[in-house]
């Protein structure tokens, strides 16, 4: 049976994946260091992990497998998740796969050294939309219609 399991944190969209995973009655994990309420419905569960670095991040890796879903903007934990044959959505909806894993790997460290380069440069991100929120909740529901 799939789970999903979400790199909770600084997710945007936990409760479109709720609403997703009980309308097709699926368990989704939301993986955290604290700070987030449990949900009372019994397929939501809430796995509270250490505060060191990656902590969540190396839990989910060392569950996720085939069939399952992971839920994170965290590019080498969907790298890991990817390579366990798990299914890998960003919260805009996008999905990570073997076929673009690694350009995506790629776009992270070319970024990485240009902001190192000049940190003076600092560009904020764009605003998380309505719309990535209805795209993510369309791309996950099409995922668990598919499995």
């Amino acid at each position: 049976m799939t789970i999903i399991y979400v790199d909770a944190d600084a997710c945007p969209v936990k409760d479109e994946i709720i609403a997703v995973a009980i309308r097709h009655g699926c368990r989704a994990v939301m993986v955290c260091n604290g700070g987030i309420r449990p949900n009372p419905h019994p397929l939501i569960e809430l796995a509270i992990v250490d505060d060191g670095p990656d902590a969540a991040d190396i839990w989910i890796a060392d569950r996720a497998g085939s069939g399952d879903i992971v839920v994170t903007n965290d590019i080498p934990l969907a790298a890991r998740a990817v390579e366990k044959a798990a299914a890998v959505l960003r919260p805009d909806g996008s999905a990570i796969t073997a076929s673009n894993v690694g350009n995506v790997l790629a776009t992270r460290d070319l970024i990485a050294d240009l902001r190192a380069a000049d940190p003076f440069r600092q560009g904020k991100g764009k605003p998380f939309s309505k719309a990535d929120r209805s795209r993510f909740s369309q791309a996950l529901d099409q995922f668990l219609s598919r499995r």
